[in-house]
């Protein structure tokens, strides 16, 4: 998340993480309100990943970009996450310096805000959720000042709450709203049966209130944004049949057995969190592809140079650079085999179990696991532009692809 790659046609594509999607509809109202933005047509939502590829034409920078993407997204009624980074910049000097790393860290995509303090030599540098700071650190490097992380400092998006099954919203709601429901499945029995109505108030008032609130919050932030939702269509619908229910209490609530719908809202909620539940779950499952392949990418790779072997993370290798393979270690980079012979387990490309020979002047693949002896690889392709990692662009891809009928 938070990426910039390029596209076929050439354009730069952000890969902008959004909170609070929820449906199909919710993909459209958010691709809608990106490709409004000038510039940035033909951005396309991803509900299994929440991500937007978001393509930047070439008259657009990175950093009036991402914060127009990130604007269009929050008036829709979505969130982007965001995270701070601060780096301790060396070799600064003056204003202009101050002036240069802040421009650098800007054109940085992903990058929203990036503030430089000339006297704590430091830069504050707000993201969204998913910009590696490695990246940051380089651009202040391109930039002609040294940078380091300052761990001490680090914010990552704000998690609230306990930690809690998924599924606790409908556990609890299926239990509230079952006394409620039970004298209808009775009622074919001959078993005529009803709770007093001020007990199914107080039944079916916390699925309403308390589990359903995430349908007002949804709804609210919909039509906020001039638009509607299946949350805002289920807040009304469960409120009218609740509030209708609250007014027959009070005004006949001295009469035999009032006409009251308490046991429609609670059920209507509880079915809908059920859905909200199995959809997440199905979300879950289709992105287990892209985690397990997010999974094969090594995050440190060992470099060899004058001064010997030395690891290093990813992030810093650079294409012509010599990574060593030791037996049983994945291959760091896509390259070519300089010195040595061994086996490779290239069944993450090929589907193929059986280990592959692979010796000088051999092609390797970033993520294949060495067999039994070591290898030297001249880096040719990294980052974005490993095979892997075009691999799971298509599968994200192909994800967000939609068929005609759609």
């Amino acid at each position: 998340m938070g990426n910039m790659t390029e596209d076929q046609r050439g354009d730069r594509v952000l890969r902008l993480p959004i909170e609070g999607m929820t449906c199909a509809s919710c993909v459209a109202r958010v691709e809608k309100a990106l490709n409004r933005v000038p510039g940035l047509a033909g951005t396309t939502v991803n509900l299994a990943t929440e991500t937007a590829a978001v393509p930047f034409g070439a008259e657009v920078g990175a950093d009036t970009g991402t914060g127009a993407a990130v604007a269009a997204v929050r008036k829709a009624g979505y969130e982007v996450p965001t995270t701070t980074v601060t780096l301790v910049v060396g070799d600064m000097t003056c204003a202009s310096c101050v002036a240069r790393v802040e421009k650098a860290l800007r054109r940085v995509p992903g990058v929203l805000n990036a503030a430089v303090n000339l006297a704590t030599e430091k830069a504050t540098i707000e993201t969204v959720a998913g910009v590696p700071a490695e990246v940051l650190r380089q651009a202040v490097e391109r930039a002609g000042y040294s940078a380091a992380l300052d761990a001490a400092r680090q914010e990552s998006p704000t998690v609230s709450g306990p930690t809690l099954p998924a599924w606790w919203p409908v556990a609890v709601s299926s239990l509230l709203t079952l006394p409620l429901i039970a004298p209808m499945w009775l009622h074919p029995f001959g078993v005529h049966w009803m709770l007093s109505g001020w007990v199914q108030f107080a039944l079916a008032a916390p699925v309403q209130f308390w589990l359903g609130w995430r349908f007002y919050r949804a709804g609210w932030k919909a039509l906020v944004a001039g638009t509607g939702n299946m949350d805002l269509l289920v807040a009304i619908g469960t409120s009218a049949a609740f509030g209708l229910s609250v007014f027959v209490l009070l005004t006949q609530g001295g009469e035999a057995a009032p006409h009251l719908y308490f046991e429609a809202s609670a059920a209507v909620v509880t079915m809908v969190l059920l859905g909200k539940w199995l959809e997440a779950r199905a979300k879950r499952q289709t992105a287990d592809a892209i985690r397990s392949l997010n999974a094969l990418r090594p995050t440190i790779a060992r470099v060899r140079g004058p001064g010997g072997d030395r690891e290093v993370p990813i992030a810093e290798v650079r294409v012509g650079d010599l990574v060593v393979v030791r037996p049983g270690e994945r291959v760091a980079v896509d390259g070519e085999v300089v010195e040595g012979r061994s086996h490779l387990d290239e069944s993450l490309i090929t589907g193929e179990g059986l280990p592959v020979a692979k010796g000088v002047g051999e092609r390797v693949t970033g993520g294949a696991i060495n067999g039994d002896g070591l290898l030297v690889v001249r880096t040719s392709a990294i980052g974005a532009e490993t095979t892997l990692a075009r691999i799971i662009r298509l599968v994200e891809n192909a994800q967000v692809a939609k068929a005609p009928i759609q």
